[in-house]
């Protein structure tokens, strides 16, 4: 597991990470999951979810840095695909070449952004929301969705920041 932590807090910008006690805390959440993608027995990634029943929101993902490129998250995101449930991501704004590339990677796994206004609130209370793409899979969510993800994102996910609770 210190492994995999590890590999979480790595691959996300401070800003993007919750506290190491929250957490611990959201890992006792029944529809939070925290799985790890394993190549012969070793950690390949991470693919940190929410199921809310009609649809998956993936709060964070991400692939060993040296075994990028091999088509490893494409695998995993099809195997999350098997649930037959709505997906919803968010990415940031495409203002570099690596934002860019990270958006042509999900949209070639069969996600589209949608054009939703959306500010993701902050996991830390020194920090403030910061903008985010939505992308879904396998199509486009009404706005009655993103209206329900919202929803979801900041009485259920965000509980378990410290931003929320010094709100």
């Amino acid at each position: 597991m210190e492994t995999a932590l590890a590999l979480y807090r790595s691959s996300f910008p401070a800003h993007e990470l919750r506290l190491p006690p929250d957490q611990c805390d959201v890992m006792g959440d029944p529809l939070y999951h925290f799985d790890m993608c394993l190549l012969d027995g070793a950690l390949a990634g991470l693919i940190l979810y929410w199921d809310f029943g009609t649809y998956i929101y993936v709060e964070h993902f991400c692939v060993e840095p040296s075994l990028r490129g091999h088509g490893l998250g494409t695998l995993i995101l099809a195997e999350l695909a098997r649930q037959n449930k709505t997906i919803i991501l968010e990415i940031d704004p495409l203002v570099d070449d690596a934002s860019v590339r990270r958006k042509g990677f999900y949209e070639r796994c069969g996600y589209v952004a949608n054009a939703f206004a959306h500010v993701h609130p902050p996991y830390q209370a020194a920090n403030r929301g910061h903008e985010l793409i939505v992308m879904s899979y396998p199509h486009a969510i009404s706005q009655s969705e993103f209206d329900s993800f919202t929803l979801d994102l900041g009485e259920k996910v965000m509980k378990y920041s410290e931003g929320k609770r010094n709100a």
